[in-house]
């Protein structure tokens, strides 16, 4: 895929340049060491025609959480970093389209902390980042990093060289996508998303502590209260999950996403009639809505 041709504008240390133009230091934490922070956000177009960004404070708020929670300066305004990349967007001639904004560190080779950082947001058209077929899932070898290691909550880049890791293995095993267990074998997420599963008219997640506490995450929650959907947050473990009705994943780049089964066990409940179904129409419904 390729995400960029000659005239393509990204906006970098508040400036909208040409991405074919644009350089990074070579010698910069973040190459080096994974030292950056990331969000992934959507635009879409409505049905009146206009652009939409989802959701864009909460993504730009958790951009700046995750930089303060590792200790990259972090001194930009959500107001117009939300401008900046309404701008981008039309400089590129975009409305559907996937949002990349991070804040990456200087050159420095040391642990030391920095007194600066520095920012770029791009923009790129993207299908649903799973497709839209129902999903072959196998459980992954590898865990979620264990939370006193980690800031789970922080959407770090370096944590996704274990999404990487996670998401290879599943396909080079013939899966479409892998689901990661917690240090204690719960279920916890998939590589880039959240996972619920239904049993007997209820949706079940993970708690958090273990995975990100995705933006989309949230969404289906404000989907489940509207449509009445009873929803609880616990530790499940691989065999509870084989025993369910139906699962989803859901994230800013698969959006909803139903599974077909999980390692050999194929789900009972037909997609179409499942909970996880009827909250992927809200959901496609609510971010084309002006």
């Amino acid at each position: 895929m390729k995400y960029y041709n000659s005239n393509t504008i990204i906006y970098h240390n508040g400036e909208f340049v040409k991405a074919a133009e644009e350089k990074i230091d070579l010698y910069s934490q973040s190459l080096h060491y994974g030292y950056s922070v990331f969000e992934g956000i959507r635009s879409y177009k409505t049905a009146s025609g206009e652009t939409k960004i989802f959701k864009p404070v909460e993504h730009y708020e958790r951009l700046k959480v995750s930089a303060q929670t590792v200790n990259l300066p972090y001194n930009y305004d959500t107001n117009e970093l939300i401008a900046a990349t309404y701008e981008v967007l039309k400089r590129n001639e975009q409305q559907d389209a996937y949002i990349r904004p991070v804040v990456y560190a200087p050159a420095n080779m040391s642990f030391a902390p920095n007194t600066e950082s520095f920012l770029f947001i791009e923009t790129w058209e993207m299908a649903p980042f799973l497709g839209e077929k129902l999903l072959c899932v196998a459980t992954s070898s590898f865990q979620r990093p264990n939370p006193k290691a980690f800031k789970m909550h922080a959407k770090v880049a370096g944590h996704y060289v274990n999404s990487i890791l996670a998401s290879q293995e599943a396909k080079a095993k013939g899966f479409d996508e892998a689901l990661l267990l917690d240090m204690n074998d719960n279920i916890a997420e998939g590589p880039g998303s959240n996972i619920f599963f239904e049993k007997d008219g209820v949706l079940h997640t993970p708690q958090l502590g273990y995975i990100l506490p995705g933006i989309t995450r949230a969404t289906v929650f404000e989907i489940c209260k509207k449509l009445n959907i009873p929803i609880q947050e616990g530790s499940y473990s691989i065999d509870e999950l084989k025993q369910a009705d139906a699962a989803f994943f859901c994230g800013t780049a698969a959006e909803v996403i139903g599974w077909e089964s999980i390692d050999d066990t194929v789900f009972p409940k037909a997609w179409k009639v499942t909970l996880g179904a009827r909250i992927q129409q809200a959901y496609h419904q609510l971010v084309h809505e002006q």
